[in-house]
């Protein structure tokens, strides 16, 4: 997965340049001029930005005192021509160190920044001085103050942003409090509309609405006809049963005093008894049922069955009268 990074690409207005002082007593000249380019250049931040000037004044001191390894001081050898024929001129190290320390200096620095205008006005923020005085003081109590600066700036930038928290949630809660009351007032409006409209809806349904059928009742299938009627004739059969058996108690006689308990055998002779009776009953009944059910039965099956066509009788042949005639004439 490619993720894309933002470049930093500050302002040149945002880009604040700091002071620095250099002591090139008993320095190498190769080693100070690197540090002195990559302070100019700002390769030392962590926001260095390559096209645009986000370095550092250097301020070098004592560059007399500056010092080369090896033979070097014997060999090397500053030229530079006019671009006219014959007028190239060659000063060595010893005599530029001795007229113009900070040509040496200025020299190896120029060669490590870019050659380019850019690199020009890198070039103009490096101050060499042959000695250790220079007018630049108050620029460097300026760098010393400048973390003060930062923490001050940083609590403006965090009091800012509290301010402009604070701001947009005050505008947020208006924004609520206008929707709830643009929201109260629309439901408000649309109240009686909304009855209207329920009522015209209700109106049109009880209108477009068909009237109910009769609910009518699905034909039985012939099976169920039976049982009902086999049903019907079993309690037709049951009825005198019943109604004997409701008389029984009405014409029963009134209970006469207690007398003295009958013996074991009596009773048992008694339930016996009344046991022969009841079974007999039962018997008649279910026998009187049967032959319900049995009629019943009857009756559905030739209401049922389609009528039969009469089986035809064989035509008699025709006899003619001249063999009447003559079979009686044999037997005479």
């Amino acid at each position: 997965m490619v993720t894309k990074i933002k470049p930093y690409n500050p302002s040149a207005n945002e880009l604040e340049a700091d002071w620095h002082v250099i002591d090139a007593r008993g320095k190498v000249l190769g080693r100070l001029a690197s540090e002195a380019a990559t302070l100019l250049m700002g390769k030392h931040r962590p926001g260095y930005v390559p096209h645009l000037i986000s370095g550092d004044f250097v301020v070098v001191i004592n560059a007399a005192d500056v010092k080369v390894t090896g033979n070097k001081a014997d060999q090397i050898v500053y030229k530079r021509h006019s671009q006219r024929p014959g007028k190239l001129k060659e000063i060595p190290y010893r005599q530029v160190q001795a007229r113009m320390p900070e040509r040496i200096i200025e020299h190896a620095v120029r060669g490590m920044l870019p050659k380019n205008k850019l690199g020009e006005r890198m070039i103009r923020r490096l101050k060499v001085y042959a000695g250790e005085e220079h007018p630049h003081a108050s620029q460097l109590i300026w760098t010393e103050k400048r973390p003060e600066r930062e923490a001050a700036a940083a609590a403006a930038a965090e009091e800012a942003a509290k301010k402009r928290a604070a701001a947009r949630q005050r505008a947020a809660e208006r924004k609520k409090i206008a929707a709830e009351a643009a929201a109260k007032t629309a439901a408000a409006e649309a109240e009686p509309e909304v009855a209207e409209v329920a009522d015209a809806a209700a109106e049109e349904a009880a209108d477009e609405a068909p009237a109910k059928k009769p609910a009518t009742r699905r034909r039985r299938t012939t099976a169920k006809a039976k049982a009902e009627t086999a049903e019907a004739a079993e309690a037709v059969v049951a009825e005198p049963d019943v109604a004997e058996a409701e008389e029984e108690p009405k014409k029963a006689p009134a209970r006469k005093p207690e007398t003295r308990r009958r013996s074991t055998a009596k009773t048992a002779t008694a339930k016996s008894a009344t046991k022969s009776t009841t079974t007999r009953k039962k018997a008649t009944t279910s026998t009187r049922k049967k032959a319900a059910s049995s009629k019943a039965e009857s009756s559905t099956a030739k209401a049922t069955a389609k009528p039969k066509a009469a089986a035809k009788k064989p035509a008699a042949k025709r006899t003619t009268t001249r063999k009447k005639t003559t079979t009686a004439r044999g037997d005479k």
